[in-house]
């Protein structure tokens, strides 16, 4: 084994599994504490709200000894005396801020959407802080920004132009000076609902006319950046490449990039933190698309779907209640193009609502 590493923050499954793969004993805090999770891990810690992370990380350590902590969502500003293997807390909290990313990318002069003016509509209106992008939403009017504000009271937020395109990122690692893109990602977002922009998949690689000019743009941010490891960079593929936000850590497109093409990313984060990027981008396979189920009312899942393993990951124990909404399992699709994948994908789905009974 290379070393104990312990993975923390509100999911964690894609990155213990990666390390446990890259040759490392692997702890995790997490959220969730998925049936699949303890195929990858030693010892996971599970936790309700954010504000006890440094006390569950303290806990496992106090538990089993480690050699380096990495971290994930929810989890980037965590102060600790573990050897951090990532982006220092000082340097992450500037890009958990997307006004700070706004000023940052204005800085840089990248194409990215303005900010909006008041009321100037339609704009894209998303919270200061957090991730996925449940919680943005498109509003065209004083009232339906008033009608946001009363179901998120007293959350900051940003307005942004509203540009057109295809979600989109691409997956870099550096080491603090320079950036090396691994992959370009489409992301699949929900598409209706209350959570329309939410992160519910993606497909890799991105074969789009402007992803070389995404990577040559995501590299410049990343090494300008000066984080460390695993970097994603979002995008919104339009008439040009508009830079969205920056995810200073690993990202929900871990498991399709490792899939298309077939090295570590979990290797290449500590690379990296060592000081060693990647000299080219690696070359895809195939293509890899994750596509996350969501419960379509509340519910107790009684089936087991382990046996459906390694066509889906995130597995949750059986008899677990979800809310409607909530993130159900991820389901795999792989094929030497993206046709193949998507019928592969659509099998894989069709076998988790069998067992499921839907």
């Amino acid at each position: 084994m290379r070393g104990r590493v312990l993975v923390a923050g509100f999911a964690t499954r894609h990155v213990a599994q990666s390390a446990r793969r890259a040759g490392y004993t692997v702890y995790a805090v997490d959220n969730f504490c998925d049936q699949d999770l303890a195929w990858f891990t030693e010892d996971c810690i599970t936790y309700e709200e954010n504000a006890e992370i440094s006390e569950k990380i303290a806990e496992m350590a106090a538990r089993h000894p480690v050699d380096a902590l990495v971290v994930t969502s929810g989890a980037e500003a965590v102060g600790t005396t573990i050897p951090l293997y990532g982006t220092p807390p000082r340097k992450v909290e500037r890009f958990l801020d997307k006004l700070e990313i706004q000023r940052f990318f204005e800085e840089l002069d990248v194409p990215v959407p303005s900010l909006a003016e008041d009321g100037h509509y339609p704009v894209m209106v998303k919270p200061r802080l957090g991730s996925g992008g449940w919680r943005n939403a498109i509003v065209r009017s004083e009232e339906e920004l008033r009608r946001w504000q009363e179901v998120w009271p007293d959350v900051p937020y940003v307005a942004q132009s509203l540009v057109d395109g295809i979600p989109a990122s691409v997956s870099c690692v550096a080491d603090g000076r320079r950036a090396r893109a691994i992959a370009v990602n489409r992301q699949i977002l929900r598409g209706e609902g209350e959570r329309a922009h939410g992160f519910a998949g993606s497909v890799t690689p991105f074969g789009h006319p402007l992803a070389g000019d995404m990577v040559a743009c995501a590299e410049r941010i990343a090494a300008a950046s000066g984080c460390v490891g695993s970097i994603g960079i979002d995008f919104m593929a339009g008439e040009r490449p508009w830079a969205i936000e920056i995810n200073p850590r690993f990202q929900a497109t871990l498991d399709t990039v490792e899939m298309a093409i077939g090295e570590s990313v979990f290797a290449m984060h500590m690379d990296a933190c060592r000081g060693a990027i990647p000299p080219a981008r690696p070359v895809a396979r195939g293509v890899a698309i994750r596509r996350i189920l969501f419960a379509e009312r509340d519910m107790r899942l009684s089936a087991d779907l382990a046996p459906l393993a390694p066509r889906v990951a995130d597995i949750p124990w059986p008899d677990t209640e979800f809310e409607e909404g909530n993130a159900l399992v991820s389901v795999y699709g792989w094929g030497e193009t993206e046709a193949l994948a998507w019928s592969d994908l659509e099998r894989n789905i069709g076998s988790v609502q069998e067992v499921i009974g839907v």
